[in-house]
């Protein structure tokens, strides 16, 4: 028996999206116009959907992708708990050849292991994320609602499925994201989260 649906999507594109800027926790950028159009399709593919509540990060571009399904009434909760990764001083920063490889150097050793590893002296480390979902998910078990919608950002997802399904984080680049792609969670009456639909992106085949 399926206890809650999760619906979890990742922001429509920004310009930082498109131009291969790190955006992160720290840069807050509007939704750009192909974001639009990708927040457009999904809300056009899933208005159907009986959603009880929406959960948001603080971050402008995960609220402008929920925006269309609160517009139909349906009551909406801000969470810093959702925000994306801090990628301390990488974010903001065209990649190059050196800030690539720093990046992929950082990736790695979170693969192997080394989980506590930040960007930098301020940026997150992934279990300092898993910390604050956990705090989210927690607040999640105690509400009634069965259908929920959650807009969010892509390197939280990779560690959220990790999170709520038990998988270790060093597994989480298994799980892959795009803008506006959709991860559907069902939570199970034996408390058992299972994913049923993996960067779902049908909506967006006519963009």
């Amino acid at each position: 028996m399926i206890e809650k649906e999760i619906y979890i999507v990742r922001h429509g594109q920004t310009e930082h999206n498109a131009k291969g800027i790190v955006q992160g926790k720290g840069v807050d950028l509007s939704l750009n116009e192909l974001g639009k159009k990708q927040t457009n399709a999904f809300f056009e593919a899933y208005k159907h959907i009986p959603f009880e509540k929406i959960y948001t990060s603080t971050l402008r571009r995960a609220k402008e992708t929920a925006e269309p399904f609160r517009q139909l009434g349906i009551p909406l909760e801000i969470f810093s708990e959702l925000d994306e990764i801090s990628w301390g001083n990488l974010e903001g920063a065209i990649s190059t050849s050196e800030s690539d490889a720093t990046f992929q150097s950082l990736l790695a050793r979170w693969k192997q292991g080394e989980l506590d590893a930040k960007p930098s002296p301020t940026g997150e480390s992934p279990l300092e994320l898993q910390e604050r979902q956990q705090r989210f998910i927690k607040y999640l078990l105690a509400t009634p609602h069965e259908k929920i919608l959650i807009a969010t950002h892509g390197r939280f997802i990779r560690a959220f499925m990790c999170t709520l399904t038990n998988i270790p984080l060093t597994e989480m680049d298994t799980f892959h994201h795009e803008n506006l792609c959709l991860y559907k969670v069902n939570l199970r009456s034996n408390g058992q989260f299972e994913i049923e639909l993996h960067c779902e992106r049908r909506h967006l085949e006519d963009l």
